[in-house]
């Protein structure tokens, strides 16, 4: 049994600081690899540090989180989409907008990603998008710069089964974190439980969102997405292992890993 976290924060303080550790919990875990996310341009070149220190056990996806818009330029633009064209990053984001918290400005955030959606239409690499009450924009700016079916992951969804829907339809696939085991997730447990297998990933978004039955437990990490993993197969009625071995399966293939 083998899994990833398609969806962490190692460079964080909170778990940046015991790495060593982390590592270890998630080998002792089933956690085979993680996929470290950067967050502005400091924290994308600690993750590629991590990832290069770390080869074949952590993956870097950098770019500008929405709640970094009001401080990018064009310079930082620039520089970020330079980071890009390194061999060891794997996917561009987390990108997107955010109309839940709007630490940036709206109209900045949209500035910010559409000109990361620019700057990624002619690179090869697949989008994870950050979406909080803005899936009808973040999902009109991706078409508009050529993502219909093209692979865009929306990290820790928390839509409606309608929005998953119209997601599905540009062939666009979500991810799912310990949000889904909470009691009151029904809406988001019944999206999870009849979600097409072949493109189920799970994730922590470490050190953020720890799952049930560790729900208490701070900083989340990602050796927990063992627990995540195990309450979805047994929301879908499916064997642990074979639960896992699909969700690995799907995010070697989302990021093409080696």
């Amino acid at each position: 049994m083998a899994l990833i976290d398609s969806h962490a924060h190692l460079t964080f303080p909170e778990l940046r600081d015991q790495l060593e550790a982390v590592l270890e919990r998630c080998a002792a875990a089933g956690v085979e690899r993680v996929i470290t996310i950067g967050t502005d341009l400091t924290d994308a070149q600690e993750a590629l540090v991590v990832a290069r220190r770390y080869p074949q056990r952590v993956h870097a996806v950098v770019g500008f989180h929405p709640h970094e818009s009001d401080t990018v330029g064009d310079d930082d633009l620039a520089r970020m989409a330079e980071l890009w064209d390194s061999d060891d990053v794997v996917a561009f984001g987390e990108m997107g907008l955010d109309y839940h918290y709007d630490f940036g400005l709206r109209e900045n955030q949209q500035r910010v990603f559409r000109r990361q959606l620019e700057l990624a239409a002619d690179r090869d690499r697949p989008l994870v998008i950050h979406c909080r009450e803005a899936v009808d924009d973040a999902a009109a700016l991706l078409v508009e710069h050529g993502f219909s079916d093209r692979p865009v992951v929306f990290h820790c969804f928390t839509g409606t089964g309608a929005e998953a829907e119209r997601l599905a339809e540009r062939g666009w696939r979500i991810s799912f974190t310990g949000i889904v085991t909470f009691r009151r997730s029904t809406g988001l447990q019944e999206i999870a439980r009849t979600y097409p297998a072949h493109q189920l990933m799970v994730e922590t978004d470490s050190p953020y969102l720890s799952p049930e039955p560790v729900r208490n437990r701070r900083p989340n990490e990602p050796a927990h997405v063992a627990h995540l993993a195990r309450f979805l197969a047994d929301l879908r009625g499916e064997p642990f292992e074979a639960f896992a071995a699909r969700t690995h399966r799907n995010t070697v293939d989302f990021f093409a890993l080696p």
